[in-house]
């Protein structure tokens, strides 16, 4: 048997809004005892002593990319990243190429994955064939290979009965519909947030309306049908005020958000990096401060980066023509803690609750608590240690990050995936 002794951290448990003083014996996969002053014979001893032990943190918005675009990522460097920036577990978007839309794409990336990722994988399928929103994708078939939930995230579902039909089919199986909520008429040729910086620049904008009509025709469709619906990567006051109050009536909502949308504004497209490039754009400070208080309240129950790598290349044109996207996997714990902890806006452990349960129980997810006999999925975070990103330095192929040269505080230091130690600092 192998073991590892965790000695002297902090034991985070989300679940129970706590922290303790503890030490975490490993045996094997999988979590052995919790306890002060262990000791134990023939182990390996790690020495965590003013560090942090939290359950795996978990990311239910990826892009690796893989199959098609080996160029900007693969299952192995988007993984490593991944353990990286704290992350025991992935959920990938099935917008590859070609699209993961069937049975036997399902089958073959789950297969590259358990050869080839050194944290879990699990498969998002396509909620349409194509993704072209046209007609529904194999669902119950990719159901049975193994996928965790159904989207056509980069594309948004336009057609309303379309998604109903997905809504109610996806209930059969017990999946979550994850919705990209754009309004494909509104948003148009834009690429950056209506407003002040839109008309400064010249930009062509993308209106606040564009999200929140799709978020209230899922909600609308969600609570007729009284199925599930998970609202990825909200960005506007209005979509989370849709959200609080369909939560109020007890519809089965929930949303994430990403980083870089409570802790970027609109105001750094004036630079026309197309680093900060991203869909759906940075907001308004007006946006980024109602986000935080959804955060606060419990409207955003989840944090999860879309990691969207592109090459140096792909990113090096003009502002209309690069890609959407931001490599973010590698900087989304430590802005998470100088962002939201940091202040005071969140407690680490309210905060941690969104990178672990909060993810794992949408869908329906192993891991994401800290308890004896679990598979042993731990993250370690130093909240001290002050550090400077630099993209240069990321396991991702993505650099493209607006984060770069910015002082963050808080990092991972350890991932442990099933008692194996998959990254350390």
């Amino acid at each position: 048997m192998k073991k590892l002794l965790l000695k002297g951290g902090e034991v985070v448990k989300p679940t129970e809004n706590k922290r303790e003083k503890a030490d975490v014996l490993i045996v094997d996969e999988k979590i052995a005892e919790i306890g002060t002053d262990l000791e134990v014979v023939d182990a390996e001893v790690v020495d965590l002593a003013g560090k942090v032990i939290s359950p795996g943190l978990i990311d239910i918005h990826v892009h690796l990319r893989e199959p098609g675009f080996e160029h900007k990522e693969t299952i192995k460097t988007g993984t490593e990243a991944a353990a990286k920036g704290g992350f025991t577990a992935v959920a990938a978007m099935p917008n590859t190429d070609p699209i993961i839309d069937n049975q036997s794409l399902v089958k073959s990336v789950l297969a590259k994955a358990e050869q080839e990722a050194v944290v879990e994988v699990y498969q998002i399928g396509a909620i349409t064939k194509r993704s072209q929103g046209e007609e529904l994708a194999e669902i119950g078939l990719m159901q049975e290979e193994g996928i965790v939930a159904i989207s056509d995230d980069g594309n948004s579902v336009m057609n309303a009965e379309i998604m109903r039909l997905a809504l109610k089919y996806a209930q059969d199986f017990d999946l979550p519909v994850i919705s990209h909520c754009e309004d494909e008429n509104l948003a148009g040729e834009g690429v950056v947030n209506e407003g002040y910086y839109s008309t400064i620049t010249g930009l062509t904008p993308i209106p606040s309306s564009s999200e929140e009509v799709m978020v209230a025709r899922d909600i609308i469709l969600a609570e007729e049908l009284g199925t599930k619906v998970h609202i990825a990567h909200i960005s506007t006051a209005g979509s989370v005020e849709l959200v609080r109050q369909a939560k109020i009536r007890g519809v089965d909502v929930s949303c994430e958000v990403a980083p870089h949308h409570f802790a970027l504004t609109d105001e750094l497209i004036t630079s026309f990096d197309t680093n900060t490039k991203v869909n759906p754009p940075l907001r308004r400070a007006a946006d980024v401060a109602a986000i935080k208080e959804g955060l606060v309240d419990g409207t955003i129950d989840i944090i999860a980066t879309d990691h969207a790598p592109h090459t140096i290349e792909e990113k090096r044109v003009e502002y209309d023509y690069a890609p959407f996207g931001i490599s973010g996997i590698e900087t989304a714990l430590a802005v998470v803690l100088t962002e939201l902890v940091e202040p005071g806006l969140l407690s680490l452990e309210e905060a941690l609750a969104k990178l672990t349960i909060n993810p794992a129980q949408r869908l329906s997810l192993a891991g994401g608590s800290l308890k004896v006999g679990n598979k042993a999925n731990l993250t370690v975070i130093d909240l001290e240690q002050e550090w400077v990103v630099r993209p240069e330095e990321f396991l991702s192929k993505g650099r493209n990050t607006p984060f770069a040269q910015s002082d963050l505080k808080g990092k991972a230091v350890m991932t442990i995936v099933g008692g194996k130690i998959v990254y350390r600092d």
